[in-house]
Order: C-alpha cells, then structure tokens, then sequence
C-alpha cells in the first residue's frame, strides 16, 4: 500500500551540533550595538527562462554593496531542468564569486523536485545527499571571504545543511524546508503525477519529510533558545518555501490551511510559539513564489504576531536582491530594502 503511516516510518534522531564560531555561536569582532547590512537573493539563475546573461549584473551589484554577508534561499536552477552534477558545481562558482560571505539554504528545484520526468528522473533523495556533500565542502560559508557557521549535522550527514551563526546582536538561522510541500506526497496520484518515482520512493520520501521536520523543529528551538540566552534584539530565519499565511483579505478561508501546505504546518506551529515568547523581531526570509513582499501576515485566523515580519525575496525572471540594515537601537531592528537591478 502507498504512503505507510508517518508515524511507523519515523526513525530515530542524532542531532549533532557542529559548533564552529565563537561562543554562543557569535562571530568575532561583531559589536551587539553595531548598525550593520547583510543581502537576500535566491530563485536564480534559471536557464530556461534566459537568466544568464542578467546574472553578471546581480553579482556585481552585490559585490558592491556595503554588506557583511547575504543570504541564498534555494532554487540554483529551475524547475524543469535536469538535476544533473554540473548545476551544483555551478551554484558553488556562482557562489565562490562574491567577494563577502554567503550562507546557502537548498530549496525544491535541486533536490525535491528532481524526481520529475523533465528534471531527468532522479531519485530525489540520492540528489539530497549529493548536495549535502557537494554544496558544504566545509563548516565555513561560501564566498571568497568566508565566515564560520554553526551546523546541526556533520559534514556530508544529514542536516548538515540547518545553519546558525550570530552577527552583532542578530541570531541567523538557515533551515532546509523547501517547496514542493516540504518533500510530504500525499496520495498515490501526487506519487506518480510527471515523476519517474515509484511507491517505494515516495514512502522513503515521507519517512525523510518526518525525520528532517523533526530534526528543523529541534534546530528552531535551539535556535531561540540560544537568541534568549544572547539577549538577542532579533532572528533572523531562511527557509525556501513559501509556507502558505492565513490571508486577511479572505476573511472565511484560511490559505495555510490547504493540503499542499500540509507539509509545514508543525514546524510553522512551533514557530509561532517561539515567535511569542520571544520580546526581539523576527524576520521570516522565504524564496519560491519570486515575488518581493513584505508584510506581517496572520498566523491564525484573525491573528497577527507583532513581532514577526515576512520577507519573499526576487526571483527569476526578476533578478534582483534585498538589502536589510539591522539597527538594535531601533524598536523595528530590521530596515528591509528591495534593490532593483539595472541590466545593461
């Protein structure tokens, strides 16, 4: 039978911490009182729809910039190309060409969706586990400048990918939570629909989506935890997917109530949860749709947390970043700017 009951596919957990900053997982030289910038960008470049030659243009307005570091929230390529090598060693020469540090946070296009017959059909978790590999060489961030990172797995192992690091008075957390639904299949039909996998695969699949949600809620946790111990005035947390917000302007349907956001509703849950008990700002960074949007969307119906803001970055075929200030004197912490990209 199709889709074994989550709860029977569950293993058992090792969450190893990879600590590799300094202590409490802070970056040294970085003052808590320090104004400071750091970049958003991801969703790019896509090949099919004619990104590269746009992307130069990008990288140099980055490079430009007075940032300390940015951000990547997933998706190195499109959603209808091959998963083949190459995309990966790409992505890290794409990467190594920004002169600051840069952390990656892997989306749905370069692993959860390469099971797809157009995306050559691939097993979807072999392709997690060659980026795992591939895409963390190291403890340290990508970037011809490179800063220490903390990590909840070890290199090359699961979660290696789930980041943090600390930058003035600013917890930053990288969590692996892609499109697609969180890598959850929901039925035999969404199984086989344009995909080269079998039962089997999306079994294995939905036993990788409970390990991994998990081992996000324990990284989450500790996370705040470590902000709170920090007295941090704010977080920030990457993810890829757009997880899906009760809209207000729909005042009798709750969006992130629909089965295709199914798949986030724990971790989003628990975040709410630690998003109240926690009195800095959190930023909530989130890639996948491609559209810049900044707001303070409802979390439950008729409920907003003041203190939680959501950003979307860009994304192909709109090749632009973000640029956010962090202010700690500021009641607000963060200044979120859109920096629109001139091509030549």
């Amino acid at each position: 039978m199709f889709v074994k009951s989550v709860a029977a596919s569950l293993v058992a957990l090792s969450l190893i911490s990879c600590a590799s900053t300094g202590p409490n997982g802070s970056m040294p030289g970085a003052s808590a009182s320090q104004v400071y910038s750091f970049g958003l960008w991801g969703d790019m470049p896509y090949k099919t729809a004619g990104d590269d030659p746009k992307l130069p243009a990008v990288l140099n307005s980055i490079n430009r910039a007075d940032i300390a570091f940015s951000i990547y929230d997933g998706d190195i390529k499109d959603g209808s190309s091959k998963c083949t090598n190459d995309i990966y060693t790409d992505a890290l020469k794409m990467f190594n060409s920004l002169v600051k540090p840069v952390v990656y946070v892997p989306g749905d296009n370069e692993w959860t969706d390469c099971h797809r017959v157009n995306n050559g059909g691939f097993d979807a978790l072999e392709r997690l586990t060659h980026l795992r590999n591939v895409m963390f060489p190291t403890l340290n961030s990508l970037g011809q400048s490179t800063m220490a990172l903390t990590h909840q797995g070890k290199l090359g192992e699961a979660y290696v990918e789930n980041t943090r690091f600390t930058h003035g008075a600013v917890t930053f957390v990288g969590i692996n939570m892609p499109g697609s639904n969180n890598n959850l299949v929901l039925n035999a039909k969404e199984c086989t629909k344009k995909s080269a996998r079998d039962a089997k695969q999306c079994d294995a699949g939905n036993a990788e989506y409970l390990a991994r949600d998990t081992a996000n809620v324990e990284w989450l946790k500790a996370s705040f935890a470590q902000a709170k111990a920090n007295n941090a005035a704010g977080l920030v947390l990457v993810v890829q997917a757009d997880p899906g917000f009760d809209l207000p302007e729909t005042e009798e349907l709750n969006e992130s109530a629909e089965a295709g956001f199914t798949g986030y509703r724990n971790f989003m849950d628990e975040l709410a949860k630690e998003t109240e008990q926690f009195k800095g700002q959190v930023l909530f960074v989130h890639g996948d749709t491609h559209f810049f949007k900044m707001d303070k969307p409802l979390h439950a119906p008729g409920k907003m947390l003041a203190n939680f803001t959501r950003v979307e970055t860009f994304g192909s075929p709109s090749l632009h970043w973000v640029k956010v200030t962090v202010d700690p004197k500021s009641d607000n912490v963060f200044q979120v700017q859109p920096v629109i990209v001139k091509q030549p």
